[in-house]
């Protein structure tokens, strides 16, 4: 298993999740994504797209102004 590394810092809904999905996939079941972004609503779109997927949200960081998301490809 491979962890890879999204920036979507600056980009705004839903660019961020679209960006994530995109990437998650390129990868392999097992693999993880750590997606990084500066959108608030980005708390809430992640999750729910998680949900949504089948993906599995391992963990949610925030700190000054980032949040930074480890996500489970499915």
């Amino acid at each position: 298993m491979t962890e890879h590394e999204l920036d979507a810092a600056g980009l705004l809904c839903p660019l961020p999740v679209l960006k994530a999905r995109k990437r998650l996939d390129s990868l392999k079941s097992g693999d993880t994504l750590r997606l990084i972004a500066t959108d608030p609503a980005s708390v809430i779109d992640v999750p729910h797209f998680c949900n949504e997927q089948g993906h599995e949200l391992l963990s949610h960081e925030a700190s000054d102004g980032r949040h930074i998301f480890r996500i489970r490809h499915k």
